[in-house]
């Protein structure tokens, strides 16, 4: 542990186990990850190639920079498929309704599909997210779209990509079992309910969803560029652990360490910042 939070910057990046780069401001990401969106789907419609990209609700600050480049340069969105990794449950496993805040379904909705113009977006069918009861479904639909261009996203405080959070020291599976583990319903880590209860519902956390479906890393680890961006202050730990320390499903996140197209991108304030 002394090494994983107590060295130098420069150590840090020298000893990750997972390429590094530093990008001066959160704004710079959210222009790139726009740009590497647009421009693979280009690349692919000159090809006659489908795109399938799989999409975060955090960060959302690509989005609408991203529909404005589609408008502008008249990308067409037809032949792609766009898969939310997650969404939150309520009730008895149902999707959160619609008109919660918190739902992914409106979030998408609101900053992305309805600021592109309706002759450049991709049909509703293709604007897709993990249902309950249909998680079969939704691990075959992978299987049939075959290469899975791009999986750009954030990482949560304990680890956890998509919601696939660190399993309990217990729970009877092994590393390799969790980074095959497919689309499916889940409870909410405790660590998530608070950070994600404190800066969305304002520390309301006793109505914070305590449930979940989310895409598995088996889903996530087929994207040929799988990139996570890191600029919040409370995700300097996770960005030392990820690096420094040992693939484990105990850190979802550092499965990314032995894939062989990954990168954690880092702002300048997080890289800069020593104990």
């Amino acid at each position: 542990m002394k090494n994983t939070y107590y060295c130098s910057s420069q150590d840090f990046v020298k000893n990750s186990k997972i390429p590094v780069r530093v990008m001066k401001t959160e704004a710079d990401m959210y222009e790139e990850i726009a740009e590497l969106m647009a421009s693979a789907i280009e690349k692919n419609n000159a090809k006659g190639k489908k795109t399938v990209i799989i999409c975060p609700v955090g960060p959302i600050g690509q989005y609408p920079i991203f529909a404005n480049r589609v408008n502008e340069r008249n990308i067409n969105l037809k032949n792609c498929w766009f898969i939310n990794m997650d969404e939150y449950l309520v009730g008895e496993d149902e999707t959160i309704p619609y008109d919660n805040p918190l739902s992914f379904h409106a979030t998408m909705d609101r900053v992305l599909y309805s600021q592109i113009k309706e002759e450049l977006v991709m049909p509703e069918s293709q604007r897709l997210f993990p249902e309950p009861g249909r998680e079969a479904e939704t691990d075959g639909l992978f299987e049939q779209l075959g290469e899975v261009d791009l999986c750009l996203t954030g990482v949560g405080i304990n680890g956890h990509i998509a919601f696939n959070e660190p399993p309990k020291a217990t729970d009877p599976i092994s590393d390799l079992e969790y980074k095959n583990c497919g689309t499916r319903c889940a409870d909410i880590a405790a660590e998530t309910i608070v950070n994600n209860g404190a800066n969305k519902l304002r520390g309301a956390l006793d109505i914070f969803p305590k449930r979940c479906i989310t895409l598995g890393m088996k889903q996530l680890l087929k994207a040929k560029t799988l990139k996570v961006y890191l600029y919040c202050n409370w995700q300097w730990g996770i960005m030392r652990k990820m690096a420094l320390e040992e693939e484990s499903r105990f850190m979802p996140v550092s499965f990314l360490q032995t894939h062989p197209n990954a990168e954690m991108v880092v702002t300048e304030s997080l890289y800069e910042f020593n104990l």
